[in-house]
């Protein structure tokens, strides 16, 4: 029999699923679990994940052995089974049982389908070939605009990606700072492997560190701030890239629209002891008392580069937008060029897989702003193939695949002329 935690692990995850299929992430439905433990908010979430991770390979199974198509509550239940049976490794015995349980107490519904559910998840305990199943898909509207940037076995292989998930990665305060069982990156970033507790980590009370991805940690470093610059950082919540300014001693001003994310990014600064001047405001209008030596524009784009460790992302997204969103970049980037003085130098970057978003809004500025410079990326750890041809820096999550990939990144340092 289950553990009665891991029944409310599952029904919380029931939760998450459902709340998805309502249009909400799974990050905002943080609420939707304050009844649970920790360890069991942790475990539900985890099994949302990658039930939504391996959506599709869990339908491809289960149609083998249900005639017709369940309520979608109930096809959840199946999906988060099947994931758990077939990709987690959970004994037969007690998934099957739980789940039954699970579904007898979804009301009238729950109890007509609790002998199908129970007869369904016996025979996929024991199927074979979950392995050799394809990696779930990108939706269409992604996954044409990648296969034309990048072709399809690149886009085959940005998806076996996205099914891996995402390690967790670090980012030191102090350069050269290390902590037990981690791999340091080529590029100087900490990756942890497995199933970890963060705020159970060495350093975490401490502030040693903040959990970042690898590729996220770069724009930063290509900026290469140093110490006493004034530097804006545009869009800056939730603030791992403010937090690598101010620990190399920059003065930072931190401008973020929005006052939720600003307070969690004074918590992350607290956390780390470390300081900046946080100022809620659109950036668009923002305009500084005097000129910043360098600016970090980390624009509002399609995180397509984080469907690996959001993989909620492809249900909520539809492709809309697109053409307003690059409209955004384009008009924050003029805006950002505008702030600086004359040398002034500025990173803009984006989690974002579509060279609309990134290459293409490069070269449209450098036609707007005739003497704008591209400064080639010239950082540890990365390969020049990763280069673009206007001088950006392009990261996709099928790179470093023995390592464990990373996000979806473009980058690329400008620089005004003197």
């Amino acid at each position: 029999m289950a553990k009665p935690g891991e029944d409310k692990a599952r029904k919380g995850a029931l939760t998450l699923l459902q709340g998805v299929r309502d249009g909400l992430s799974l990050s905002d439905q943080s609420g939707a679990l304050k009844a649970l433990t920790p360890s069991e908010q942790a475990r539900a979430a985890r099994l949302a994940t990658e039930t939504l991770r391996h959506h599709a390979r869990a339908d491809l199974v289960l149609a083998n052995y249900v005639n017709r198509r369940p309520a979608p509550q109930i096809a959840d239940l199946l999906r988060l089974a099947t994931v758990e049976l077939l990709e987690l490794g959970g004994a037969a015995h007690g998934v099957v049982h739980a789940s039954v349980t699970l579904c007898r107490g979804l009301g009238k519904r729950g109890n007509a389908a609790a002998g199908m559910v129970n007869a369904v998840l016996r025979k996929v305990s024991a199927h074979q070939g979950w392995q050799d199943l394809p990696p779930q898909q990108m939706p269409n509207w992604l996954r044409g605009r990648v296969a034309a940037a990048y072709g399809n076995k690149v886009t085959t292989a940005i998806e076996s990606a996205h099914q891996n998930g995402a390690p967790l990665d670090l980012t030191m305060k102090t350069a050269g700072a290390t902590i037990p069982d981690a791999d340091l990156l080529p590029t100087g970033s900490l990756r942890l492997h497995g199933q970890v507790q963060v705020s159970g980590l060495p350093g975490f009370d401490s502030g040693d560190w903040w959990v970042q991805d690898a590729a996220a940690a770069l724009p930063v470093r290509l900026l290469a701030p140093r110490p006493d610059e004034y530097i804006a950082d545009l869009c800056a919540a939730p603030g791992g890239k403010t937090m690598q300014l101010a620990a190399a001693g920059a003065r930072v001003d931190a401008i973020d629209i929005s006052a939720a994310r600003l307070k969690r990014l004074a918590e992350n600064l607290s956390r780390c002891e470390l300081s900046a001047n946080l100022v809620q405001s659109d950036a668009l209008k923002w305009s500084p008392d005097a000129q910043p030596d360098a600016i970090l524009l980390d624009a509002p784009c399609s995180a397509t580069g984080t469907i690996r460790r959001h993989p909620d992302l492809p249900f909520l997204r539809d492709g809309k937008g697109i053409r307003e969103l690059a409209g955004l970049q384009a008009a924050l980037l003029d805006h950002a060029l505008g702030l600086l003085p004359p040398g002034g130098r500025l990173v803009y970057a984006v989690c974002s897989l579509l060279p609309d978003e990134g290459e293409a809004q490069i070269t449209a500025a450098l036609t707007r702003h005739r003497g704008l410079i591209v400064t080639q990326p010239d950082l540890p750890g990365i390969d020049r193939s990763w280069i673009t041809p206007e001088g950006g820096l392009r990261l996709r999550p099928d790179y470093w695949p023995e390592q464990g990939g990373m996000d979806g990144f473009y980058m690329a340092r400008l620089q005004k002329p003197a």
